[in-house]
């Protein structure tokens, strides 16, 4: 990576505003906390004067020692921001050092308890390698970096269960009080060949005992991992406190669980009660399977973590994004993983799935800007948006649709699977009725490397189906590269408004897709050979049968964040 005329030139698919290692591998979200009281605690007077700083502090899980996931030498890797963009790598916050963790500080979370002590739940293998829940506290909580951390002699809090098998007992949820004053906590596990989310309570956040059942279990997904449990507004925007009570009026919760053999994360809005800790689905129609429930994101995204932000009101979600070239490029370029940009979730206003989008801070790296309004885009068309650098970029568009009722072909039952509908009618060799539109990302001049993002609209019933796709199978000329197509259903209703947006963030080898206002997600990675050598083209395309009109088309240029760099704690903290 080298200064170009004062800007980043990045030739190793180095992003310019995600969050990425400086050097080596990283991949799981471990846990963010605002270093803010939140209101539903009484906290330190000393803590307050932090409020106004706003220090974040995000964990995520590390290998110190090189770019490779080695289970054996993974940390929890710490930086801190002001903002959610700009971020200063402390080291690492705990590593495997003890009897309980020697073999791997896996994943888990962090909570804030009363009296303002942050605090970790993590998994360790052990000596033995067994998988084992252990908790670390903040040395000195008025250190407003936390930047020593220590682990009490009874670990682990919570042994390896009898009834798990195959050593699949991880991944702690941040734990919540419920109305008894007991503390609870989220595990994965496998137990008896069924995938299990089981819950613990405690009184002292040291001695934990498991409740009878498990707040979910299914034999047709064996392996889960990364739980993440929260409260929902049923109305509005607001974020809750971790400890929301769903029992009156006014709350939901989400059950999100990550699928280890897909390396998808599925989620389920439904009612908790915290006396039998019981987990009511909204839509009880889609099973026990997970994968039967919604999808977070339907592309390369997985072990998603959230996190109430106090300071904003709002909670805040993170999704890891594995490395899809070689291994051996990996140690070219010796670092890997990298983090989706933030999102703020909340409810829809059917109560049924989350909405998701970038947090309002990603904003403060908008630069150039162009736009397009009211521009038809005919059968077959192609359109250019020129003038911001579109390797580096943020767009927002509005299609509509003027002849949905004449053009849109009928919907074929075998086309439930959106990996393969997405694979036979993708952007690059298909035509059809509506769509595919959308754009066309991280193109060559000559179009031999691009990556499509589009919607193709069906009818189905009487009524219409939407689908996104984001098609990698034209995104590198690079052998060794892995090159899918990534689809889902939007659950919008496209004949009220005859529209529908996407937003799409490009930064070299990461692409963020929200189609229809954020109910549909997918997030990917590209590895355009030309992006090292020449600049990237953007494009409005439609290969469908009639005209598309943008309605709106808004395309800024984004700045160079300072991510994880070596100088960047200075400034941080003086902001």
């Amino acid at each position: 990576m080298c200064p170009v005329n004062g800007k980043l030139q990045l030739h190793d698919g180095r992003t310019a505003y995600h969050f990425q290692p400086a050097k080596f591998w990283q991949n799981d979200p471990n846990g963010t906390m605002p270093l803010l009281p939140p209101p539903s605690f009484s906290f330190l007077p000393l803590f307050r004067p932090l409020y106004h700083n706003g220090l974040y502090h995000f964990f995520y899980q590390y290998n110190p020692h090189g770019p490779l996931w080695d289970t054996g030498k993974l940390s929890w890797g710490h930086s801190v921001s002001g903002d959610l963009v700009n971020w200063a790598f402390l080291g690492t916050a705990i590593d495997p050092t003890d009897p309980f963790d020697v073999n791997g500080c896996w994943s888990g979370s962090a909570t804030v308890l009363p009296g303002g002590r942050p605090a970790f739940l993590y998994t360790g293998r052990d000596a033995g390698g067994v998988q084992v829940q252990n908790v670390a506290f903040a040395k000195n909580p008025l250190d407003p970096l936390l930047r020593e951390w220590e682990k009490p002699s009874c670990n682990p809090i919570i042994a390896f269960p009898a009834d798990v098998v195959n050593n699949n007992f991880r991944d702690p949820t941040t734990a919540w009080l419920g109305r008894d004053g007991l503390w609870r906590m989220v595990v994965a596990a496998e137990v008896a060949g069924a995938g299990s989310a089981l819950v613990y309570r405690s009184a002292d956040f040291l001695r934990w005992e498991r409740n009878a059942a498990p707040m979910h279990s299914s034999a047709a997904v064996p392996v889960l991992e990364c739980p993440d449990f929260f409260p929902v507004a049923e109305h509005g925007t607001d974020g809750l406190d971790t400890s929301a009570n769903g029992a009156g009026t006014g709350v939901k919760h989400v059950l999100k669980l990550s699928e280890f053999d897909t390396h998808q994360d599925f989620y389920m809005v439904g009612r908790y009660d915290d006396e039998g800790d019981t987990f009511s689905p909204e839509e009880p129609d889609r099973g026990d399977n997970c994968r039967r429930w919604r999808c977070l994101d339907y592309g390369q995204a997985y072990a998603a973590k959230s996190f109430f932000d106090a300071r904003r009101n709002r909670r805040v979600q993170w999704l890891w994004v594995n490395e899809y070239d070689s291994k051996a490029d990996d140690v070219a370029k010796g670092w890997a993983g990298v983090q989706a940009f933030p999102r703020k979730v909340w409810l829809d206003g059917d109560g049924k799935q989350l909405l998701q989008w970038p947090v309002d801070e990603i904003e403060t790296l908008r630069t150039k800007r162009v736009g397009l309004q009211g521009t038809e885009v005919k059968a077959g068309g192609l359109h250019e948006i020129v003038g911001v650098a579109s390797s580096q970029a943020d767009v927002e568009v509005v299609f509509e649709i003027p002849n949905l009722e004449d053009e849109a072909e009928s919907f074929d039952p075998d086309w439930l699977d959106p990996h393969k509908l997405c694979k036979d009618k993708g952007a690059a060799s298909a035509h059809g009725g509506v769509g595919p539109f959308g754009l066309i990302v991280m193109a060559s001049g000559d179009l031999q490397e691009q990556t499509a993002v589009f919607f193709r609209v069906f009818k189905h019933h009487g009524k219409y189906k939407v689908f996104m796709c984001t098609d990698l199978t034209r995104s590198s000329t690079k052998a060794d590269v892995y090159k899918d197509a990534y689809g889902g259903f939007v659950d919008v209703d496209i004949q009220k408004d005859k529209s529908i947006s996407l937003r799409t963030l490009i930064d070299h080898s990461v692409i963020e897709s929200f189609g229809g206002g954020g109910r549909a997600c997918i997030t990917t990675r590209v590895y355009p050979e030309h992006a090292a050598t020449s600049s990237s083209h953007l494009y409005v395309f439609n290969n469908g049968s009639g005209t598309v009109n943008v309605s709106k088309l808004e395309a800024w240029e984004m700045a160079t964040a300072t991510v994880n760099s070596a100088d960047a704690l200075d400034a941080i903290t003086r902001s």
